[in-house]
């Protein structure tokens, strides 16, 4: 029998109810950096430590290597303390981190091997928004933790833009917070 393997959780800290990820510096990042919500975010630090392993792209990483370290946020120590993936074929080197790893492979391959790894934690995405949508288009999400900004954008970098087949997914858990947000959990299901 084979060992379980872990769960490839995409979390989305910001998107817009139609479906577009937050970017930094644009308008739906100016409306969203305006909604405060304690609720919220303990509701993120909960999911970042269920997390074994951060993935992540190379231009997310490197962003993530100059802000977290020095970082007094609420999310600054699961950041920091939980191992991390760079998925880079041009990163050299990854200095946040005493354990972090860069893999250059394909990433259905290296996907399957941090799953089949052992350990009681989830794979945790992170993006960036390239990262994510190549996640989606390839079918390697197991379950997607989406925060729902109370705003329809219009236009932007869409999650599912490179899906060219049918899925279903299953809503595993809805919250509303004060702030209007709410979190989404779904998981994968095959067609029926």
């Amino acid at each position: 029998m084979a060992p379980p393997s872990r769960d490839v959780v995409l979390q989305i800290s910001a998107v817009s109810l139609d479906g577009f990820i937050c970017l930094e510096s644009t308008a739906f990042d100016e409306q969203a950096s305006k909604l405060v919500d304690a609720q919220r975010d303990q509701w993120m630090l909960d999911s970042i430590n269920r997390a074994d392993v951060h993935i992540m792209g190379r231009v997310t990483y490197q962003a993530m290597a100059n802000w977290w370290p020095d970082s007094i946020e609420i999310f600054a120590e699961p950041m920091n303390r939980i191992s991390k993936v760079a998925f880079s074929t041009s990163l050299q080197d990854a200095p946040w981190g005493e354990d972090t790893q860069i893999v250059r492979g394909d990433i259905a391959a290296e996907i399957a091997a941090l799953k089949a790894e052992p350990g009681p934690g989830e794979v945790l995405a992170h993006g960036g928004a390239t990262f994510d949508q190549s996640l989606a288009a390839a079918d390697l999400v197991d379950e997607y933790r989406l925060i729902v900004y109370p705003f329809v954008i219009g236009s932007g970098t869409a999650l599912f833009a490179g899906v060219t087949t049918p899925r279903h997914l299953e809503l595993k858990h809805a919250i509303a917070f004060p702030s209007g947000c709410a979190a989404m959990v779904y998981r994968r299901r095959p067609l029926t």
